[in-house]
């Protein structure tokens, strides 16, 4: 085959003129960090999960910090978490002074197992973290059922998640505080951003404290018209807060992303018959429950040939790439912190050595596809 002139990347933000006005009105409202704007897309996250609240933040990485930091989560408590998920999970619950607790995923599907938690928990277990992984949602219904029965605490690792459903509910919309990201390689991004969906009032005051200073009262509404610029502080915060600027990006994505996830699924779909039946490769697998996919990756696994091997011929055939991901547990701090976990997370394991993700993004064509599909094709060919 032709081997094509321009590089074809992993990803690439779905950025067009709604992006650019919505931040232009910000840029022109004299108004930029945390205020009305972002309150809106907090809004839109509500609407999306169910949820009754719903809190902004900087990244996915301060969500999840300032949420494990509100639940009081901290030294010698356990949390159940998969290794297969990015390092800022476990580096969240490690600077927490918390002890992360691996738990093997479903190598098909590359979730959380749920069969398995059971034996893992502890007197000292304080919550679970099942991830969405790549769009595709965790068994919400037994994971809850079974931290319900030891009175554990279930967050939600929703980073891969908006416009993933299991059994209708839309991830976030189970009960449970929920994590959301929106990093530029996201389904929705805002640049760079995180939220946090929850349902417990208190829980969500105690964030929005933590998120700027521990002072009660926003910005917009302390030097607004009208406004006390007065603050009191009850407990000393962290600086976490999205600014309005970003969250403008936010709030137009989120208005396309019926139509941007729609473009994944038919991307996902083409790959799915594009690369069926060749040998050597595995295909993504689905959830056995009814459920809704994001796409947010497409992660196969190369069983024929050495994945380090495999990326090289990409290379030569102009094909981005990803990773995802690295599992934590062989990470040198968790090692030296927490043991070898050599032999524990079988299926992880197998899954770990030969998992990577080939591009998807709704900006792709279909030529891109058929493109990529028959490169993989050359490449895993016998001979």
């Amino acid at each position: 085959m032709k081997i094509r002139a321009d590089f074809l990347p992993l990803s690439k933000p779905s950025l067009g003129t709604e992006e650019i006005e919505a931040v232009t009105r910000c840029l022109e409202s004299g108004w930029i960090t945390t205020g009305p704007v972002c309150q809106a897309f907090e809004r839109s996250l509500c609407e999306l999960t169910t949820a009754s609240h719903a809190v902004s933040f900087t990244s996915g990485t301060a969500a999840m910090h300032l949420l494990l930091t509100a639940l009081g989560i901290g030294p010698g408590d356990e949390v159940i978490t998969p290794s297969l998920t990015f390092a800022s999970t476990v580096n969240m619950i490690t600077l927490r002074g918390a002890r992360p607790v691996f738990i093997d995923v479903d190598y098909s599907s590359l979730n959380m197992n749920p069969e398995l938690l059971t034996d893992l928990i502890t007197p000292r277990t304080r919550a679970i973290i099942p991830v969405h992984f790549a769009g595709a949602p965790a068994d919400m219904g037994r994971i809850g059922a079974t931290a319900a029965r030891y009175g554990i605490t279930v967050i939600e690792d929703a980073a891969h998640a908006v416009g993933t459903y299991c059994r209708g509910v839309h991830a976030g919309g189970s009960g449970y505080p929920a994590v959301f990201s929106f990093h530029p390689i996201k389904n929705v991004t805002s640049g760079e951003g995180g939220m946090i969906t929850l349902n417990d009032g208190e829980l969500e005051n105690r964030l929005r404290l933590l998120r700027f200073h521990g002072i009660e009262r926003d910005a917009w509404k302390r030097y607004g018209k009208g406004g006390n610029p007065d603050y009191d502080i009850q407990e000393p915060g962290y600086k976490y807060n999205l600014p309005d600027i970003l969250a403008a990006v936010g709030l137009a994505q989120m208005a396309k992303r019926r139509t941007l996830n729609r473009r994944r699924a038919e991307l996902a779909g083409q790959y799915l018959a594009g690369l069926r039946d060749i040998p050597g490769l595995e295909l993504p697998g689905s959830p056995p429950y009814p459920h809704v996919h994001a796409w947010h990756l497409f992660v196969v696994k190369v069983a024929s040939l050495s994945r380090e091997r495999f990326l090289e011929r990409l290379s030569e055939y102009n094909i981005g790439y990803g990773l995802h991901f690295p599992v934590t547990h062989r990470l040198r701090y968790v090692r030296e912190r927490f043991g070898d976990f050599a032999g524990q997370l079988p299926e992880t394991e197998r899954a770990a050595d030969r998992i990577l993700s080939l591009p998807l993004y709704p900006g792709m064509t279909d030529d891109d596809v058929g493109y990529v599909c028959e490169a993989v094709r050359e490449i895993l060919a016998p001979g």
